[in-house]
């Protein structure tokens, strides 16, 4: 199979999904503005419908609807990302096939979830979805929702699956990130996907970052790539991180996309409300998010 290299790199932004006022539909208009925000704020890529994108939340319709309009609004000026989650492989593989088919560049999987896979049913998994595309695969490390918590080792073996190329890591565990970008990137290539800990990815040779908080900042968050993987000026990259790990701290604590829809609000570029479980933050969190946006710079003291 030719598989389509997409090459990626850079400061990928993990974007919310705009829902209209009552959050029953998808805002079409929502996600093109979006779009627009993060290709003027001069990041990499989108990625849609992952976890900032409330996908289990999502209708099949709306998860295919998503894809396709960040696709169509991208129009091959940024990467696009499909974030692909299903509770089984047959779901899993229909949501890749119509990425694929949609026009998204690659795509992010993360594997099913509540009842954990072991590691041998983990790489069934993804051979099963790189046979069935021709897309590249970033593996979704998120053990908190997966519940498969897989070591260096294991990580660097992924790679060794045609189409498995990359991975988000969201799993904390700082020590076996930087084993895999130490000594395993001839195997698999790693993006950072924990936001606090996105400055020590960059600076030790991650290809780029998976980040929420670029859907909020996406200027600041570009440059900071920058700064710190071109340019090499780790002092200044100290200086624009303190404010970024600051918001990106903050957003930790919280749901993480109620969080962000919080923030894109307070900046006056609502993307609608979370959909339930979920809840919108309190107003005490609301503050927090303020503040931390002020220490950015991009809301008015």
């Amino acid at each position: 199979m030719t598989r389509k290299n997409a090459d990626l790199g850079g400061v990928l932004a993990a974007i919310p999904t705009p829902f209209t006022a009552d959050g029953t539909a998808v805002d079409a208009d929502g996600i093109r503005a979006q779009v627009e925000r993060m290709v003027a704020g001069g990041v990499a890529g989108v990625v849609p419908t992952g976890t900032s994108g409330e996908f289990t939340s999502l209708t099949p319709e709306e998860y295919r609807e998503v894809i396709r309009l960040n696709v169509e609004a991208a129009a091959g000026r940024v990467k696009v990302i499909a974030g692909v989650g299903h509770t089984s492989t047959a779901g899993a593989v229909e949501l890749a096939r119509y990425a694929e088919e949609v026009g998204a560049d690659a795509v992010m999987v993360v594997p099913p979830f509540y009842d954990p896979l072991s590691f041998e049913a983990l790489k069934a998994f993804l051979r099963t979805i790189s046979d069935s595309i021709g897309l590249q695969i970033m593996y979704y490390n998120v053990p908190g929702a997966t519940g498969i918590a897989l070591d260096a080792e294991q990580l660097a073996e992924l790679g060794d699956i045609d189409g498995v190329d990359y991975f988000k890591d969201t799993s904390g565990d700082a020590v076996a990130l930087t084993d895999v970008l130490t000594s395993r990137t001839n195997r698999i290539t790693a993006f950072n996907g924990w936001d606090t800990l996105t400055f020590l990815g960059i600076t030790l040779g991650a290809k780029g970052s998976v980040w929420g908080v670029a859907s909020i900042a996406p200027a600041q968050a570009a440059e900071l790539f920058r700064v710190i993987a071109e340019e090499k000026d780790l002092d200044r990259g100290r200086e624009l991180w303190a404010p970024l790990w600051n918001l990106s701290s903050v957003l930790e604590s919280v749901n993480y996309p109620a969080g962000l829809k919080a923030a894109l609000e307070l900046l006056g570029t609502p993307v609608g409300p979370v959909r339930e479980p979920i809840l919108p933050l309190a107003a005490d969190d609301r503050a927090r998010i303020a503040d931390a946006l002020r220490g950015l710079g991009v809301l008015a003291a």
